[in-house]
């Protein structure tokens, strides 16, 4: 899988939750069932952590100013601005190519390089280790309760 088919996935992802939540808060106040807020949110919140985690995997590989890189993150933010987003890095040419640091790539020079090229030479493990870190900040984020105050 490419970086540009990597991050589209998971801007299309981010962006399909975004409608979920949406769809799931106006049934809320249009007085049909609360019961899809929790859900949806749920299922959101953790799109958009993984959608977080692909995008710095990406800007590290891609070389994204640090500008770019943050838009990329705050487009997570605004709903399905990461469709718009994903397709100005498609055709500013910031998804171009495959892995740069992929074996038999570049050499990794900075710690964040290091670490996505273990990530790139060991995909299986990598996968299980960004789903144990969302995860666990995912049960850290519900610990400390909903993004908004009940009530």
């Amino acid at each position: 899988m490419t970086p540009r088919e990597l991050y589209g996935r998971f801007a299309l992802a981010e962006a399909v939750t975004w409608t979920l939540l949406i769809l799931g808060m106006v049934l809320k106040y249009t007085g049909v069932s609360e019961a899809f807020v929790p859900v949806f949110g749920m299922l959101h919140g953790v799109v958009f952590l993984g959608y977080c985690l692909v995008t710095c995997f990406v800007w590290v590989d891609q070389r994204w100013p640090v500008g770019f890189g943050v838009l990329g993150l705050a487009s997570a933010v605004v709903p399905w601005a990461t469709i718009p987003f994903e397709r100005r890095a498609q055709r500013s040419g910031r998804l171009a190519g495959g892995w740069r640091l992929a074996p038999g790539g570049e050499r990794p020079a900075t710690v964040p390089e290091r670490l996505q090229a273990w990530s790139l030479r060991s995909p299986l493990l990598a996968t299980l280790v960004g789903l144990v870190a969302v995860a666990a900040l995912t049960s850290v984020l519900l610990h400390l309760g909903p993004p908004v105050p009940r009530g």
